[in-house]
């Protein structure tokens, strides 16, 4: 059962892919500090050494012999609203630090300069060895660059900075085409029936699949009936063309494909998956293909803005990326 706190199916401003950056590190002596903020869970090589020491999949600094404690500072991937953090300190035991705090900034013209303001959003938090450690922030204020310090000294696995993207609509012109479900456009995956061996999430990420394991993809049905997802439009508008990429997935692609969509105005999660049942058929079921862009036009059904969509896969298997191209509603 995944207990992670709800924060968690949000947006990580801070991941590598959506192009975070570590720009500054007091010291990564022992590990760079880019590993920060990998994407995929941090691993264990057993008795890998590099010429400093034990290869640590993280940020690990060295043994501070002096006044003071380290700090990194981290680019956002994404402009956004921080509502909570997962301090991960897997496989880091007799090397991890007591503590650690976090500070965000705004600054987006370029990096902070020395003199940059910055605000606490994570005071002090007592760390453990080789676990998750997940703490909701409460701010209003949308930042560019997060600060993250230990104390005194030691080595984190992963950051994780989760919020929603801070996208101002209001210059984007009614008329500009773009991916409405995009990540970096605020689009979210909300809900799934079944993500066993790729997550939900990776459907809207940039840029093509690097591999089979960069989709949602599940597992194989043995009953009756069908595997579905659930897209969350950043902004509500008209969709004029779709596509499928199923890249990579050459035997467990989806037979067919189908989506329905609608306006939705609130409700939790798992309530708009349940509304989702009865949503219009914006595209009608089409075959698909392995390894592949499929593009749908003229397929579309004239449903006008919708802001919600629920894409079925028929019987079940995997798909690389849904681009849902349009323009936003009034």
């Amino acid at each position: 059962m995944d207990n992670r706190p709800d924060f968690t199916k949000l947006v990580n401003l801070a991941s590598h892919r959506l192009g975070a950056q570590a720009i500054f590190a007091t010291d990564d002596f022992f590990a760079d500090k880019q590993r920060l903020l990998d994407d995929g869970p941090a691993q264990w090589k057993e008795d890998v050494y590099d010429d400093n020491g034990k290869w640590m999949d993280g940020w690990e600094s060295r043994r501070k012999r002096e006044e003071g404690h380290d700090y990194c500072v981290v680019r956002l991937g994404l402009t956004g609203k921080i509502l909570g953090v997962d301090i991960d300190t897997s496989h880091f035991t007799g090397n991890y630090p007591p503590s650690a705090s976090l500070e965000a900034c705004y600054c987006p013209d370029g990096d902070p300069e020395r003199d940059q303001q910055w605000t606490e959003v994570l005071p002090s938090l007592s760390l453990n060895g080789d676990s998750h450690h997940f703490a909701e922030i409460s701010s209003s204020n949308v930042f560019t660059h997060v600060r993250f310090h230990i104390y005194p000294d030691g080595g984190v696995a992963r950051l994780r900075v989760y919020g929603y993207p801070e996208i101002d609509w209001e210059r984007v012109h009614p008329e500009t085409e773009l991916d409405l479900v995009a990540v970096e456009n605020g689009g979210r995956a909300l809900a799934c029936n079944d993500q066993h061996f790729g997550h939900m999430s990776n459907l809207i990420m940039p840029g093509r699949g690097v591999n089979m394991g960069d989709g949602w993809e599940t597992a194989r049905r043995r009953v009756p009936g069908n595997d579905w997802v659930i897209l969350s439009l950043g902004h509500a508008g008209i969709i004029d063309r779709i596509e499928i990429d199923t890249a990579h997935f050459k035997g467990n692609y989806p037979d067919s494909i189908s989506i329905q969509a609608a306006v939705v105005n609130g409700g939790t999660d798992e309530q708009i998956a349940t509304q989702s049942l009865f949503w219009r058929e914006l595209l009608p079921s089409q075959k698909l293909s392995a390894d592949n862009i499929h593009e749908f036009i003229d397929q579309l059904n004239a449903l006008g803005a919708v802001s919600h969509v629920r894409v079925n896969i028929f019987p079940d298997g995997g798909i690389s990326r849904v681009r849902l191209i349009g323009r936003k509603s009034g």
